[in-house]
């Protein structure tokens, strides 16, 4: 039996996040693999890789989700990867920690949709708050 690989969609990944994963991978020995449209420096660990993509939308999360095996875990914040990743039988957790599944990625979805009209719209909706202690220790 293979080893589930930890996938991180790098470009929108927060620092402290990928630290993380670096340090997990090289005490487990489980492969991260960070996709990225932009060169990341990684640390010199036997199971850390990264992989650059082309530029322009969806590259990277195309990528992923087509390398992507059953029982492998994504760590994004993207929702339409998430909701493919899902559907694969992967598992997802966002960078803030929390666990997307088959029963709440179709609301997140929906809800980042509904976000999406109203930016169009010209509705100013914010952002993210900041990746603080919190974030992390989730």
């Amino acid at each position: 039996m293979t080893r589930p690989t930890i996938w991180i969609d790098g470009d929108a990944a927060p620092k402290p996040c990928k630290e993380f994963l670096y340090k997990l991978s090289d005490r487990t020995k489980i492969p991260v693999i960070l996709v990225a449209n932009s060169y990341h420096q990684t640390p010199r660990i036997p199971s850390v890789s990264t992989i650059k993509v082309g530029t322009g939308a969806d590259i990277a999360d195309d990528y992923i989700a087509e390398h992507c095996s059953e029982g492998d875990l994504v760590i994004t914040a993207d929702i339409p990867l998430a909701a493919r990743i899902i559907e694969a039988n992967g598992t997802v957790i966002r960078f803030r920690g929390e666990t997307l599944t088959e029963a709440n990625v179709k609301q997140r979805l929906a809800m980042r949709d509904f976000m999406d009209d109203l930016r169009g719209d010209g509705v100013m909706t914010g952002g993210p708050s900041a990746y603080g202690p919190k974030e992390k220790q989730k």
